[in-house]
């Protein structure tokens, strides 16, 4: 199943695909050979030939990414667990709940954002170094990964012109990563990849770290995670969802695929709001921004597998909870049988709750954000909360019958995410959202 990346809004002329969030999809671009993973110094790029380094830059994907949490803008110690822990009879041992793990890691890069750059304020990069005979060829890079914004997920990149230079190239650069790796389990050579692939790309993703990119676009994202207080672990997560996609099609219980949707959408959300902000006027605490931006991830996902049943059970893919179907007295052979019925019905309703419950705790972070950044997210918001609409619409018929959201309604909804941007944070704020 592709990713689904979170911050980015539908281009409105095209059907609202598998990416919700901050990638649209690339459905027929030729993938880089992630395979001949390898590195070298950044100063030795510019050496290359610079038409052997085109080569490298075919993007193709169709991604998909959520988020985690449920519990808005609360305080971290009121974060509200699923279960905090689970009891492992087999082993007699207590094991951590995924909603904990996940949240583990919006705790450690909410640290690390308030450790570089305060509690308080905006958060800002750090200039441009000036490196001799690279700072062209990195500007060039950059230029590239706007270049597949604009041409790919279109509304977002106009969202990205409101923010300031330095944002819109990291956002960039972060989107080209992701739909790049999204590629390795869902392009056009998929069905090549390995692990030992995915070993290989995680490699590079370190040395890109390390200051030691592979190409000029993976230069774009070390001159990023370089400059913005963006951890390695939330890319690492990601990469194993693509892991996950290769060995697993069943998920036995929601804790399970709450788990798969943080690695590929969740993850989207921990990247982006360092390079997004957060407003100076907020006085919401840094790990509830994080929190809500992983709700909207959730929900994302949690939309694409309810429009998706059908497409994914076509390929042998079941991205329902196990034990839930069971007890709405359904199992795989209803999902492969495709027929609409009552228990089916009864069944789709409490999943497009669910995933409208992430939507609501979602919205409470938004305007949050810095001013410049709302106006993508809340598109993405609103039309794809739209797709739960439609499925209701279609009689739950989500076997044979695609749910999307029509172009009128898209325009209709541009103009409402940006009068939502324009809202600033709360003056007045509840208690739990007090630092």
């Amino acid at each position: 199943m592709s990713v689904t990346l979170l911050w980015v809004a539908s281009f409105p002329g095209l059907e609202v695909s598998r990416s919700p969030g901050l990638f649209d999809s690339i459905q027929h671009a030729k993938f880089l050979d992630s395979s001949k993973v390898m590195s070298q110094d950044y100063g030795s790029i510019r050496a290359k030939d610079r038409e052997r380094r085109w080569r490298f830059y075919s993007l193709s994907t169709d991604m998909k990414y959520a988020c985690v949490g449920r519990s808005g803008l609360e305080r971290a110690s009121n974060f509200p667990m699923v279960a905090n822990v689970l009891a492992n009879p087999a082993a007699g041992e207590v094991a951590v709940s995924s909603e904990q793990k996940v949240y583990d890691v919006v705790l450690k890069q909410a640290s690390l954002v308030k450790r570089k750059f305060g509690s308080m304020g905006e958060i800002d990069a750090r200039p441009d170094i000036a490196l001799p005979g690279n700072l062209s060829l990195l500007s060039e890079a950059y230029d590239r990964c706007g270049e597949v914004c604009a041409e790919y997920a279109k509304t977002f990149y106009l969202g990205t012109l409101l923010m300031t230079p330095e944002r819109q190239r990291a956002i960039w650069a972060i989107y080209v990563w992701c739909r790049r790796t999204d590629e390795l389990v869902d392009g056009p050579n998929a069905s090549q990849i390995t692990p030992g692939a995915l070993d290989r790309w995680e490699s590079r993703l370190e040395e890109l770290f390390q200051g030691r990119p592979f190409d000029m676009l993976d230069a774009a994202l070390s001159d990023t995670v370089a400059r913005f207080p963006v951890d390695i672990q939330p890319f690492k997560d990601m990469i194993e969802g693509m892991r996950m996609d290769l060995k697993k099609s069943r998920y036995k219980n929601f804790d399970e695929l709450y788990l798969y949707c943080y690695y590929v959408a969740g993850t989207v959300g921990i990247m982006s709001v360092p390079i997004m902000g957060i407003s100076p006027y907020s006085q919401a605490t840094t790990e509830s921004v994080y929190n809500a931006a992983l709700a909207l991830g959730i929900a994302n996902q949690l939309t694409n597998i309810l429009r998706d049943v059908g497409e994914d059970a076509s390929r042998g893919r079941v991205y329902l909870p196990q034990d839930e179907l069971a007890q709405a007295g359904l199992s795989d052979e209803d999902i492969f049988a495709g027929k609409v019925t009552d228990k089916w019905r009864n069944f789709m309703k409490s999943q497009i709750k669910r995933a409208r419950m992430f939507f609501d705790e979602a919205e409470k972070g938004v305007t949050e954000l810095n001013e410049a950044s709302r106006w993508p997210v809340w598109a993405s918001l609103l039309l794809y909360r739209q797709i739960l609409d439609e499925i209701e619409a279609n009689d739950y018929n989500n076997f044979t019958r695609r749910a999307y959201v029509g172009k009128t309604k898209k325009f209709l909804s541009l103009p409402v995410a940006f009068a939502r941007s324009m809202v600033p944070p709360s003056k007045v704020l509840s208690p739990v959202m007090k630092t």
